[in-house]
């Protein structure tokens, strides 16, 4: 075993030797890859450990209090949101993908400046997103503080992530798989929903759950848009608050920051679960396509 450490030391010594700046490149790549793991696992355990205990039956009654400052109805409200965003969003984002991978021509005008915009519209904070919401959803259009403006709020902010990584997963697929289609006969239409999409669908899913993510943990834009009435809303004209902004009204007022953490958990375990799901989910489609 020592013989075994000693040779390895040798010929890490003489790997610097010959050529050091890939030691230092590997080093380089180790330690950041350790320092990320690091600090992932730091916030899980410390939320995990700051919310865990304070887990209670009272947190999920169906009814908001001051008493139990239940998240069951940011719970729904949360669900409620993420569905209809998606809803609005990913049909928009796949087919316009779709579109600038598979019909318009390269080097198209028209086609560049709907990626800069794409570009822009993913760098903007998310608090001007809820000033835009407030001011053309909520005012402009009269739909008030609602479930449906922060979810067309929303809808918009996420539209550029699945744009990009829908464009990104149809240009992995092989140009093989569009010639061989093609050569059997089918035309371009079919060959984008029987061959292309199938294909890059794991890469679209992977776009779906960072959209998601971004959903879930969203606050500003939400605060503007839907308001923070704890209740289950009687329709998507009613105020609601979802997870991400009961957590920010907890810690905020400074009366419930453990019942806070609490709901930081849950908002982990939702993630985490979403992440696994999607996963299955990929795996399944890559297997059904391939049998």
């Amino acid at each position: 075993m020592k013989g075994k450490i000693a040779l390895s030391f040798r010929q890490s010594i003489n790997s610097f030797i010959r050529s050091p700046l890939s030691v230092v490149l590997r080093l380089s790549v180790i330690l950041a890859a350790v320092a990320t793991i690091s600090v992932l696992l730091f916030i899980v355990v410390y939320i995990l450990v700051k919310g865990l205990p304070n887990l209670t039956p009272d947190l999920f009654s169906f009814r908001y209090t001051s008493e139990n400052v239940s998240l069951f109805p940011a719970l729904i409200n949360t669900i409620i949101i993420t569905l209809i965003s998606l809803l609005i969003a990913a049909p928009i984002g796949i087919f316009s993908a779709i579109y600038l991978v598979e019909y318009a021509r390269r080097g198209n005008k028209f086609t560049a400046a709907i990626r800069i915009t794409t570009e822009t519209l993913s760098g903007i904070p998310s608090i001007v997103y809820g000033l835009f919401g407030f001011l053309f959803f909520v005012t402009a259009f009269g739909l008030g503080f609602s479930i449906l403006a922060g979810a067309m709020t929303l809808s918009i902010m996420i539209l550029p992530l699945i744009m990009r990584t829908t464009e990104e997963a149809l240009k992995a697929v092989p140009d093989s798989y569009r010639e061989g289609s093609f050569g059997l006969g089918a035309g371009r239409l079919r060959t984008v929903f029987k061959v292309v999409l199938p294909s890059a669908m794991p890469g679209i899913l992977a776009g779906a759950i960072l959209a998601v993510g971004r959903i879930v943990g969203e606050t500003a834009a939400l605060i503007y848009t839907t308001g923070t009435i704890a209740d289950i809303p009687d329709s998507l004209l009613s105020s609601g608050r979802t997870l991400s902004v009961h957590m920010y009204a907890l810690s905020s007022e400074g009366m419930h920051v453990n019942k806070a953490y609490a709901t930081a958990v849950v908002l982990l375990v939702i993630v985490i679960g979403i992440n696994r799901l999607s996963g299955f989910v990929a795996e399944k489609i890559t297997k059904y396509e391939y049998t």
